[in-house]
């Protein structure tokens, strides 16, 4: 049998205990930052098959070292997040979530048992590759910093990642069975806009004694819609939304203050940190022309994430040789952001997406909604072609 075919046959022979994984860590989902349990549920799970690891990086991060048969001076790593999101599962199913409010709806359960069946499936089979192979469990994917930010500070990439690194995220609309990736550019930047408009409230019978601030803010909402429509070059993706808008009003009263809270995103470093200085001065300065003040605090979110496209292609070409060719599909860029970035601008990345779906069984949701699930079938081949690619970027 080749080294493919071995893979294959055992990560089937694991989808059972991938199963029984999965299932526990849906039903016993943590929020970022908090994973405790989760950590220890995947400790367990890897001391039981006798690999070693490292604990306690970003708090709750855990980074496994597999080992092959000798040490060919080659070291590839792979990445599952394990946090969960502050949303209440509506789906009724045996293994919905235990914990009121919080659930697994972006599957980080998938991409931490993916990661720990990969593991468990190259070090079962460590006689058949040379090299090592580290599988990080990040915490606090959702929330910024991000785990992987704090992991890179705590020295993860000096210890653990002197070659490449790989990661696969769920995706819903592609069925089970395949696979899909973009090489380039692939996800946006994310930021965090807060403005604080500031005025003078009053009675809303008696606006001239006033400086009516939800007046300025929307005159500001709609000035910084030049940020994307007239200072973008149009080839660049550029999103500036505002979705939260506070005035603490009322019918009669004016406030004295209007906080608007939104998202940037793009795919250009540099646009990115002039939109940044655009977005303050339109503010501020729309907020002066009409007698009042604004106040603007971007938090810096999570940098672009670019795909290695050498080593993106090879990863794409292992995936056809395990899956078939017609199980690997294009992606489209995407405006949504991932923390893997961070990994990636340290060193070549391939990030890419398992499909989960399946239209006949009526697994459609998305991720981040209450109805959130896979098709099951999908952790064998995430775990096993997460494990051939390891192997392959190994052999050089």
């Amino acid at each position: 049998m080749s080294l493919n075919e071995l893979i294959r046959a055992e990560a089937t022979r694991l989808e059972p205990h991938l199963v029984e994984v999965r299932r526990h860590l849906h039903a016993h989902p943590e929020l970022s930052f908090q994973e405790h349990a989760t950590s220890a549920y995947i400790q367990a799970r890897l001391s039981a098959e006798g690999i070693g690891f490292e604990t306690g990086i970003a708090g709750t991060g855990i980074v496994a070292t597999v080992h092959g048969a000798t040490d060919n001076g080659r070291t590839v790593a792979l990445r599952g997040d394990m946090d969960a999101l502050p949303i209440r599962e509506t789906n009724q199913v045996p293994y919905c979530s235990t914990v009121d409010g919080v659930m697994h709806a972006c599957g980080h359960d998938v991409h931490s048992t993916c990661a720990l069946g990969a593991a468990i499936v190259l070090h079962r089979l460590r006689a058949h590759w040379a090299g090592r192979v580290s599988v990080i469990f990040q915490p606090g994917e959702e929330v910024l910093p991000g785990g992987a930010s704090i992991m890179i500070k705590e020295g993860v990439i000096d210890r653990h990642i002197p070659g490449g690194i790989l990661a696969q995220h769920v995706f819903p609309s592609l069925e089970a069975g395949k696979v899909g990736f973009r090489s380039g550019m692939y996800m946006a930047s994310t930021d965090e806009v807060y403005l604080s408009v500031h005025g003078k409230g009053g009675h809303g019978a008696m606006p001239h004694e006033c400086i009516d601030p939800v007046l300025i803010a929307s005159h500001i909402i709609i000035a910084l819609q030049q940020v994307t429509s007239r200072h973008a070059k149009p080839g660049v993706p550029t999103v500036l939304s505002f979705g939260k808008v506070t005035a603490a009003g009322a019918t009669n009263v004016i406030p004295d203050v209007v906080e608007i809270a939104g998202t940037f995103r793009t795919m250009d470093e540099p646009w990115r940190d002039r939109a940044h200085l655009l977005i303050a001065q339109i503010a501020e300065q729309t907020a002066a022309a009409l007698g009042g003040r604004c106040t603007v605090r971007i938090e810096r979110g999570y940098p672009c994430l670019v795909n290695e496209p050498e080593l993106t292609a090879r990863m794409r070409q292992v995936a056809e040789d395990y899956l078939g060719a017609a199980n690997v599909t294009d992606l489209e860029l995407r405006m949504t952001a991932e923390d893997f970035s961070f990994f990636a601008q340290q060193r070549p990345a391939c990030f890419y997406r398992l499909g989960t779906g399946n239209k006949a069984r009526g697994i459609t949701s998305g991720v981040h909604t209450s109805t959130f699930d896979i098709d099951e079938a999908a952790l064998p081949i995430g775990a096993g072609l997460m494990a051939a690619m390891a192997v392959r970027e190994l052999a050089g």
